[in-house]
């Protein structure tokens, strides 16, 4: 059986995004509005991805992670929210943000292009390297540039979720092999 088209370039796709992802968040020097903007934007993209597998997905294994990617991501965004206004301070985009929030558009139309076991590879390849690019700039540009340390904090606490979603994301697409 040959692949999809679509499914040989998505994997290039991805990587591209990813690629804009980690560079521009590692080159840019940002402050703690748009470290709030980058947080609340990657948790959205994976929100959005996560709630189409839901709908789309075939392997139970793929349905279960895209419901705990929703679920885990949305309680990010709405510890990431309540912070920032507590603080008074509003998410500011960012060439970062922009490109995420670009990325995940992009990565969801073609994920509505696929069925099947294409679909499922395809949005857990997706979910391994999204959560690799995103720690690297947890690590690399997002904890050592925020200044308030709440929002650092916060930071350091949710890496650990982060993690385990790559491992998780991992464990999963060896099964579908």
């Amino acid at each position: 059986m040959r692949a999809h088209p679509t499914c040989m370039k998505t994997p290039t796709l991805f990587a591209t995004a990813l690629l804009v992802f980690s560079t521009t968040a590692s080159a840019q020097s940002i402050n703690d509005a748009q470290i709030a903007s980058i947080v609340v934007t990657a948790n959205q993209v994976d929100v959005d991805a996560g709630k189409l597998a839901e709908s789309k997905a075939t392997d139970p294994e793929v349905k279960k992670f895209a419901t705990l990617m929703v679920a885990d991501h949305t309680g990010v965004n709405k510890q990431a929210v309540a912070l920032v206004t507590r603080l008074k301070v509003t998410p500011e985009d960012n060439d970062t943000s922009k490109s995420l929030k670009a990325g995940g558009d992009k990565n969801v139309e073609t994920l509505k292009g696929l069925k099947g076991a294409a679909f499922d590879k395809a949005y857990v390849d997706h979910e391994v390297a999204y959560h690799q690019a995103v720690l690297d700039a947890v690590d690399k540009t997002l904890i050592p540039n925020a200044s308030n340390a709440e929002l650092k904090a916060l930071l350091v606490k949710v890496r650990p979720a982060f993690v385990a979603h790559l491992e998780h994301a991992k464990h999963v697409q060896a099964s579908l092999k």
